[in-house]
């Protein structure tokens, strides 16, 4: 399933919400990555200033991908009701 963010808050929420199906916790999630279990909070909750490469890594381990399209009409706040 496609899923559209427009804001970190909106990933955030992605990397949680497929991170709880696929049945791991933040620490999990961290030890497969090498990264501090802090590093995966911080993005869950939306906040900036996470290096786009440790980004890619964690969507990469939750089997997902980043894509990259031309912006389509709709608010975020109309975007984020849908989930």
């Amino acid at each position: 399933m496609t899923q559209l963010a427009r804001s970190t808050t909106q990933i955030g929420n992605i990397v949680k919400r497929q991170r709880r199906a696929a049945g791991l916790t933040q620490q999990d999630l961290a030890e497969r990555l090498g990264v501090r279990q802090a590093t995966v909070s911080s993005v869950e909750a939306g906040a900036g200033g996470t290096k786009l490469s440790t980004l890619l890594d964690i969507l990469s381990a939750l089997d997902l991908e980043l894509t990259v399209a031309p912006r389509s009409n709709g608010t975020p706040a109309a975007l984020e009701d849908i989930f």
